[in-house]
């Protein structure tokens, strides 16, 4: 069993940057594909990031692009997303996730709420 927990969440002011982290655990997570989501309430959601363990194949939304990094720390078998010139519109529950494939996360983190004031 995969198991995701996040943290790093909290109130920041337009500008600002907070980094989220995910340890991840579970005899197979070395093998899939991690990724960051966000959701805001109403609203679908919507994938920021993506990374293999080997760090070898990143993506990026293009509302993050340049503003966000996606890496990890194999041996603490975390993920993080730094996220740097944040805006309010980032304001959003960011969830981690795990899967085979980035069609397919089988596995998602409690969640960890991020407020960009202006």
């Amino acid at each position: 069993q995969v198991q995701l927990v996040e943290s790093g969440g909290g109130l920041v002011q337009a500008g600002g940057s907070l980094r989220l982290s995910c340890a991840a655990s579970g005899r197979t997570v070395s093998s899939y594909v991690m990724g960051w989501f966000r959701q805001v309430p109403g609203k679908e959601r919507e994938s920021v990031a993506r990374i293999t363990w080997s760090g070898a194949y990143t993506w990026y939304a293009t509302s993050v692009k340049g503003r966000f990094t996606i890496s990890t720390d194999n041996a603490k078998m975390t993920v993080y997303l730094q996220m740097n010139s944040l805006k309010p519109e980032d304001t959003a529950v960011y969830y981690c996730a795990a899967g085979p494939s980035t069609a397919e996360y089988r596995y998602w983190g409690q969640g960890t709420q991020v407020t960009v004031s202006s």
